[in-house]
């Protein structure tokens, strides 16, 4: 899709940097969701010292699992784990804060409880609402939404977690391992919001 991509929006990631840090200025909270094949070394990461960072983590097999569906052959560069990892102490060394990360299982096992906590350390307030949603697609999902989010669209809630059972080659096998040093880096960070409530599924 990288046509309409291109066609839809500036690549000047200046321009796209300038337009995430003055656009909704006048907005109590201004979500925005990075990708890390969109974030390439060599990009200056300044402009991102005054925003707020939390970091979606997610088990490299499962990663590759779901882009399997997707793509017909995976990089470790497609899935984005260890450039992740770099992103995470890049920003944390220009904002000089600790980042929290958070693990997809985790959020599946109980939103309700990871939801709180991410919203506790933002100091935003939660609402119950953020459990829920109507199905369909939206304007802020973007143009690549007929792509990837068809999942997503029929969705009203989290699903439920389940631990998966993985049929990958060798090669996503070896995609999956390349990751998995950088996603443990990742999970041992001092700020991880870990669903250990005693009542969780």
């Amino acid at each position: 899709m990288w046509r309409e991509i291109l066609t839809e929006q500036s690549a000047d990631w200046k321009v796209v940097a300038r337009q995430l840090c003055s656009d909704h200025a006048d907005m109590p909270v201004f979500y925005q969701k990075h990708m890390t094949h969109h974030m390439l070394a060599g990009i200056d990461l300044s402009w991102t010292k005054n925003l707020k960072h939390c970091f979606l983590v997610r088990d490299p097999f499962e990663v590759v699992n779901s882009y399997r569906d997707k793509m017909e052959t995976i990089t470790t560069e497609d899935i984005g784990i260890v450039r992740q990892w770099e992103l995470y102490q890049d920003i944390s060394s220009i904002t000089q804060l600790q980042i929290p990360v958070i693990d997809a299982a985790q959020v599946l096992k109980n939103p309700e409880y990871m939801l709180q906590e991410l919203c506790n350390h933002f100091e935003i307030d939660f609402e119950s609402t953020m459990l829920q949603w109507p199905a369909g697609r939206r304007d802020s999902d973007g143009v690549w939404a007929p792509h990837w989010y068809q999942v997503v669209e029929q969705s009203t809630g989290f699903a439920p977690y389940r631990k998966r059972e993985f049929e990958l080659t060798d090669e996503q096998k070896e995609v999956a391992e390349a990751s998995m040093n950088a996603y443990r880096k990742m999970l041992n960070q001092p700020i991880r919001f870990i669903n250990d409530e005693p009542n969780s599924v």
